[in-house]
């Protein structure tokens, strides 16, 4: 039976769109969403591009509202930043287990546009190694 994974953040632009991508990545079989508990208009320009620089294209993702997912069970929410955790539990939706993997905001970063565009590097890679575990230790059971 298909896993179903749903990723919170607040804004549902950054964070949770690179987590969702990733998982989408490891197993094509997941059931993976992503919502904001306040979303953002758009998923940030640097998220997609670095997204890309790993061979993962995000460009056609939208931020979506947690509100669209309430109706429908998950087998797993994740949240991915302090404030979505914090509000997790106004999610009244049907959920067999909650967890809270908690990085950066990169949206939040400032410096010179390389220094910003480092910081979703390096905030993408954290992503990808956390999830990654998740994936192999909760999901596959590896």
């Amino acid at each position: 039976m298909k896993q179903s994974i749903l990723v919170l953040c607040t804004g549902n632009s950054c964070r949770s769109q690179m987590a969702e991508g990733f998982l989408r990545s490891f197993d094509p079989e997941l059931e993976v969403f992503s919502a904001g508990t306040i979303p953002a208009g758009e998923v940030h320009p640097l998220a997609v591009q670095v997204m890309r620089e790993a061979g993962i294209d995000i460009s056609a993702n939208r931020p979506k509202s947690v509100d669209e997912f309430l109706s429908r069970p998950f087998d797993y929410v994740v949240t991915v930043c302090d404030g979505a955790n914090e509000s997790c539990p106004m999610f009244s939706g049907e959920v067999k287990q909650r967890l809270h993997i908690g990085f950066d905001d990169p949206a939040g970063a400032t410096g010179s546009s390389d220094e910003v565009l480092e910081v979703f590097r390096r905030v993408r890679d954290e992503i990808e190694a956390r999830f990654g575990e998740f994936y192999r230790e909760t999901i596959a059971g590896v």
